[in-house]
């Protein structure tokens, strides 16, 4: 059957015939392109619609004579995606480690390889050797209560503020929130902590000063509809100078829950971090629920993690709105491989030598010069990014590239994505894997030869 297209194609042809030759005759019909080997084995892995888009963008090109055209099929072939996602795989040369544009931490190779084992039916919430029913994720679970020894149980949802919501929910809906001023946070993209809150039916108790708060601001506000006090950690801020704030153990008296939304997700204290909070250490300091997200420090999925008291944890994964937050059996997989695998990418990113980043940046330029590029090492400061340890910088190295690099980069095959900065683009290698040198070095050899 001819499609439309080819109808007028068809007739474009005669029209031009009585003028001469016309080249569009040649261009290879969609349907032939389609049954090319090539071409019908990307249909299966990738799908029939993606296909066709490939060959009639190559048509296409043929027909404005930007193409010949018995290079149509490998043009077709070419323009294809490694994927049927639209997402596109990047490399983070930014200097941020988790950059929430870019999906924040990636995944461990064990992630990824537990991700695809789990995309098949799995015993998620099956016990095998009996045949019953399950507590869902129950390994994954258990190796987050392995890791955080101090908690007495803990709970997975599918983000943090989702942690913190059900934690509202069902802990103060039409009850109060006591929480300082200071920490009235707007979390990113106009999301602000007190409408989150009070979307739970919950009342807001503020509390001090925005600059300081005192444990007997707290327990002045302390009473009978008191759900819990709670404590945020600005993760994407700082406030210096004339300052204040009361300490968990200081809360831990009042009698009443103390919530700690710690944000980035550390597990236990982290030496090149030291101002950043903890899950461990609140616990031990006397919190009875601490929130995080899995995306951030821990290097993992995005998810909400709970931790804390057996009673609080268990009435919150006993909710109704549990169901609604729930985290799928992939999430759960990339969970557990990141809990109990090797170092996560971000964690290698985090404590990368300084020297070896030079030592990489130098050979990249070595090569990159040889090639006629003008680039050249600069000195670099990464950030952690993603909401976490705001005001710590990390020593690294970059490629200085002329700006016009930033644009083509982002655009080009593979795309890499860096930042610019005194009007040059600067790819930094703190949050690049060494594995993925020789593919940056590509990228920039691509846009130099374009």
């Amino acid at each position: 059957m001819t499609s439309d297209g080819e109808r007028r194609d068809a007739a474009a042809g005669l029209i031009a015939s009585s003028a001469g030759p016309d080249v569009r005759r040649l261009i290879p019909r969609t349907d032939a392109l389609l049954c090319e080997p090539r071409l019908a084995e990307a249909a299966r892995r990738l799908g029939a619609p993606v296909v066709k888009a490939a060959v009639r963008e190559a048509q296409q090109r043929a027909r404005a004579g930007r193409l010949a055209p018995q290079d149509v099929a490998d043009e077709a072939v070419a323009l294809l995606p490694d994927t049927a996602s639209g997402l596109q795989p990047v490399i983070n040369a930014t200097g941020v480690l988790l950059h929430t544009n870019l999906g924040r931490a990636p995944l461990s190779d064990a992630a990824r390889r537990a991700v695809a084992e789990a995309a098949g039916p799995t015993d998620v919430e099956l016990d095998l050797a009996t045949g019953v029913r399950a507590r869902r994720g129950r390994t994954a679970l258990h190796a987050l209560r392995e890791r955080v020894p101090d908690a007495q149980a803990v709970h997975v949802v599918n983000n943090g503020a989702a942690a913190l919501v059900l934690a509202a929910t069902a802990l103060a809906a039409g009850k109060e929130i006591v929480v300082s001023r200071g920490e009235m946070v707007e979390i990113g993209d106009g999301f602000r902590l007190p409408d989150l809150l009070v979307s739970t039916g919950a009342r807001l108790r503020e509390v001090g000063t925005t600059n300081r708060t005192t444990a007997e601001d707290y327990a002045a506000a302390v009473g009978p509809d008191t759900g819990f006090v709670l404590k945020v950690h600005p993760s994407n801020f700082r406030i210096t100078g004339f300052t204040r704030s009361a300490d968990i153990a200081e809360l831990a008296g009042l009698g009443v829950p103390v919530v700690v939304d710690i944000g980035s997700g550390l597990l236990a204290p982290q030496p090149l971090l030291p101002d950043e909070p903890d899950a461990a250490s609140q616990l031990r300091a006397g919190a009875s629920l601490v929130t995080a997200s899995g995306d951030k420090l821990l290097g993992g999925p995005q998810c909400g993690l709970l931790l804390g008291e057996e009673r609080l944890v268990r009435a919150l994964s006993r909710h109704p709105l549990a169901r609604a937050l729930r985290v799928d059996k992939l999430t759960l997989a990339a969970l557990e491989a990141t809990l109990t695998g090797p170092p996560t990418p971000t964690a290698e990113a985090l404590t990368a030598d300084p020297a070896a980043l030079r030592a990489r940046a130098d050979r990249l330029a070595a090569s990159l010069s040889a090639d006629g590029v003008d680039v050249r090492v600069v000195e670099s400061a990464a950030t952690v990014g993603g909401g976490g340890a705001p005001g710590v910088t990390l020593p690294s190295a970059a490629l200085s590239l002329p700006e016009r690099y930033a644009a083509a980069l982002r655009t080009g095959r593979v795309p890499v994505v860096g930042r610019l900065e005194a009007g040059r683009c600067l790819l930094d290698l703190r949050a690049v894997p060494p594995r993925d040198d020789e593919r940056l070095y590509g990228a920039v050899r691509a846009v130099t030869e374009s």
